[in-house]
């Protein structure tokens, strides 16, 4: 087994040894952000998948479980600020590591993007209730500003503020369900158990969109350089992320289907459903402070995306992908401050763009919430199919790891068909217009910016042992006695050729 080596200085300037597992596990906390799920968007889960959306999370939970223990045969085994970018050029190769950059960077930027959306949209009607009307403009500045500051200031700042918005909130939710069951005598929902009225095309379409949900479960992949015990707390955070978040969906789905069973209401209509329910309860207070929560967790989400993106380009530059600039850290904050800036303008820029354009907050959320799904199920399914070959490179390979990767693999298929469409088809029917033009939008960016990379390795190759180099970089902070853990650089040197 290999050892950590406690540097006083990352190879990359970063901040090694710097955070705590509680720390890195809220990074993959505030890009899930929990929160919203309940808050404000299970109503559209549940308008697809009835009865059945609490299953809808199960299989999401399942799935997800096995994604992770492919990420984590790589993260158990080095540390870095690439995420997966790094883990999929180590295993299959370069390009493919490209095509997870590019993909990353997508997801992690248009996840921004939309809870950036989102948090202008509800911040604006929980100040419209007490007679303040800012412009979207102003909210979006807000919000994106004061994100860039805390991204660019501290890592460990960004790490707390994520750590308590997302804590109380969950907290404050967790207290309101218990009260709803109570209030509706803890009481078993036979619709819900039965599954009545679902059928598979139900749960196949609510899936997709809990895979929105879980998106951004593997960013504490990023804080490779800057955790303490990385190659424990890192795995853990991955882990227990997608475990964590789905036992609050499942119970969270499972109350608030069964709170609105009895009014007569359906929740599928109603945009803030925890705030109804609490009056419903006669706690109606509880549902202003989750509002207020909702809100804060909407920003931990802005927060939670520039630093993987940020860290994703920071990577990508040091291997001559981006200009050298973007691969530079602050000398007193120890940040990606260039990566860190770069990615809150563009934040800012796009749902600015679409707001002048009158397009409504809520409806900017939903498309480029679509959009960064792409480059999830992408990256997903790439470094599902990079575990096992990596093993196999390490030999280390079991029939088990096989199975894991073709399952989870295999469990990406659903979100995948369910999100394009198949036609014809009454299980996964193509989606309705703009949303149908989305993958093709997604393919096309993939084409052109994985086009400028073989046509920049066509001209220089040496930009294929800058990534070597780089890979290379990833295990300064390891002591590796066991030859077999990590490819040597002549053995990684033949896969990255």
């Amino acid at each position: 087994m290999m050892s950590e080596v406690q540097l006083s200085q990352s190879v990359h300037g970063l901040r090694p040894n710097y955070l705590s597992s509680g720390e890195v596990l809220a990074q993959s906390f505030a890009v899930i952000a929990p929160i919203t799920i309940p808050a404000s968007n299970l109503g559209l889960i549940v308008a697809l998948a009835g009865n059945g959306a609490w299953l809808s999370f199960v299989i999401g939970l399942v799935g997800l479980v096995f994604v992770s223990l492919n990420i984590n045969q790589f993260a158990s085994r080095s540390a870095s600020p690439g995420s997966l970018y790094t883990y999929i050029v180590k295993g299959l190769g370069p390009t493919a590591g490209v095509v997870c950059g590019w993909s990353l960077v997508l997801a992690y930027l248009f996840t921004g993007m939309s809870v950036l959306c989102g948090f202008a949209n509800f911040g604006g009607v929980l100040l419209g209730h007490w007679g303040i009307h800012p412009s979207s403009l102003t909210l979006l500045a807000i919000g994106a500003g004061i994100a860039w500051y805390a991204a660019y200031r501290d890592v460990q700042l960004s790490a707390v503020a994520m750590l308590w918005l997302e804590g109380i909130s969950l907290a404050l939710i967790t207290v309101l369900a218990m009260i709803i069951w109570a209030h509706h005598g803890f009481a078993l929902d036979v619709p819900q158990l039965t599954l009545q009225g679902v059928t598979p095309g139900n749960v196949a379409m609510g899936l997709v969109l809990v895979m929105f949900g879980f998106s951004g479960f593997e960013s504490a992949t990023s804080l490779g350089d800057e955790a303490r015990k990385p190659l424990k707390t890192i795995p853990r955070a991955v882990m227990g992320s997608v475990v964590l978040a789905g036992l609050f969906f499942i119970f969270t789905t499972y109350v608030e289907v069964l709170g609105f069973s009895s009014t007569g209401i359906s929740i599928a209509n109603t945009e803030e459903p925890l705030g109804f329910l609490s009056q419903q309860a006669g706690v109606g207070f509880l549902g202003e402070l989750i509002a207020v929560g909702a809100l804060f967790s909407f920003f931990a989400c802005v927060l939670g995306s520039i630093n993987p993106a940020a860290r994703v380009f920071f990577t990508m530059a040091r291997h001559g992908l981006f200009p050298a600039s973007l691969g530079t850290a602050h000398a007193d904050n120890r940040t990606p401050h260039i990566a860190v800036t770069l990615c809150s303008l563009l934040m800012f820029l796009v749902p600015a763009s679409l707001s002048l354009f009158h397009i409504k907050l809520f409806d900017c959320m939903g498309y480029l919430g679509a959009m960064c799904s792409y480059g999830f199920l992408t990256v997903y399914t790439l470094i599902s199919i990079a575990a096992p070959v990596y093993l196999y490179r390490c030999h280390q390979l079991r029939v088990r790891d096989v199975l894991i990767a073709v399952v989870a693999v295999g469990f990406m298929l659903i979100p995948i068909l369910g999100s394009v469409g198949l036609p014809g088809s009454t299980l996964f029917p193509i989606p309705a217009a703009p949303y149908d033009a989305f993958p093709y939008l997604f393919l096309l960016y993939l084409t052109v910016t994985c086009g400028w990379f073989v046509m920049q390795r066509l001209r220089s190759p040496a930009i294929v042992r800058s990534m070597q180099r780089g890979m290379e970089e990833i295990h300064v902070r390891f002591a590796a006695p066991d030859p077999v853990t990590i490819p040597s650089a002549s053995d990684e040197s033949s896969f990255l050729q």
